[in-house]
């Protein structure tokens, strides 16, 4: 029950204006997620109580929220706009999970994410090719799920699904 208010709510979330110009160079737009995507994206993620998700770009929090709403999971999220973590902070406060995840406000080609089990991103496919190096270093069973974007003909996705016009991919790291 709990879940379901916490993602109507986000749902309806008015999107913050953007931080002002020449305060972040971001490589990407906050776009939301939206809830019933983010839910397929967790099940074709295969999330598990055990995981670590990282949400690379992760705007409002909505992704690392419901997997521990949902899971019970431990997450970060990671973005550049200060704006986006205080929105995210407040949103893990207002579903009583912020003994399970954190924001924090860092570019992702700086941060330590080897930690994760499962990575989501909502970036652009120039951002998703560039961030393959830290992603293909994940240890084997790692999961990557990308909203929109996928890698490229470099790395094909090892699934792809859709859910209200939407589509997502999904990458398992191997040995």
């Amino acid at each position: 029950m709990m879940m379901l208010i916490l993602l109507a709510m986000l749902a309806v979330q008015v999107q913050s204006p953007p931080s002002p110009p020449g305060t972040l160079p971001l490589d990407a737009p906050y776009v939301p997620t939206p809830p019933r995507v983010v839910d397929a994206m967790l099940k074709m993620a295969r999330v598990t109580g055990s995981d670590v998700v990282y949400d690379l770009g992760c705007g409002d929090g909505r992704i690392p929220i419901a997997a521990a709403l949902k899971f019970g999971t431990r997450g970060v999220g990671i973005d550049l706009d200060p704006k986006r973590i205080e929105d995210a902070t407040e949103n893990a406060k207002a579903a009583g999970v912020t003994d399970k995840v954190k924001f924090v406000a860092e570019n992702v080609f700086d941060t330590d994410f080897r930690d994760a089990t499962v990575v989501f991103l909502y970036m652009s496919l120039d951002v998703n090719q560039r961030l393959m190096p830290k992603l293909k270093s994940l240890k084997p069973g790692s999961r990557i799920v990308s909203h929109v974007f996928d890698m490229g003909p470099a790395w094909p996705p090892d699934e792809r699904g859709e859910t209200e016009g939407k589509t997502y991919y999904l990458w398992v790291i191997r040995d």
